[in-house]
């Protein structure tokens, strides 16, 4: 569990000291082009969940909803690390248990997400994401493929 614990702190620490600088260096909706064509650094703020889902809703328990789901997801899936015996899987719940920590932080501090990478590539353009989101998507990523190598140990196992 050891392992579990220091991913967490690491990808959280990446996190919060990332967005310490963005809120540091930058106005809310500065941007700065670092790469032409593919991407910025933006200093904006989410107020709902991926990609701003749900963030017209317009309601004070929207903020509570979120403040809700992210606990909920900490908790549970520091749980089910606890219970797991494969560390990959310890290390993908790791990575999204940091994410939804390092942006349930930002909520309770700010009552948004704080977002700074902006990738665009002509005119595609994803919205804007932080280090947390990142580590949401490489650990679900993770798990996927976790899931699909254990399918196939089992389907080859009933085959035998």
């Amino acid at each position: 569990m050891r392992l579990y614990f220091l991913i967490v702190l690491v990808l959280l620490a990446c996190d919060q000291v990332s967005k310490y600088w963005i809120i540091s260096t930058m106005n809310l909706y500065e941007m700065r082009e670092i790469i032409p064509g593919l991407f910025n650094l933006v200093h904006v703020t989410n107020k709902g969940a991926a990609f701003s889902m749900l963030a017209s809703v317009d309601s004070p328990l929207r903020h509570w909803f979120f403040v809700s789901v992210n606990s909920a997801a900490v908790i549970g899936l520091t749980i089910a690390a606890f219970k797991m015996r494969d560390q990959w899987y310890r290390v993908a719940f790791a990575m999204v248990g940091a994410g939804a920590l390092g942006n349930l932080i930002d909520r309770l501090r700010f009552g948004a997400v704080i977002d700074f990478l902006d990738i665009y590539l002509g005119s595609y353009h994803w919205p804007a994401f932080n280090v947390a989101d990142s580590s949401i998507c490489v650990g679900v990523g993770l798990l996927l493929i976790l899931n699909i190598l254990d399918i196939k140990k089992d389907k080859n196992r009933s085959n035998s």
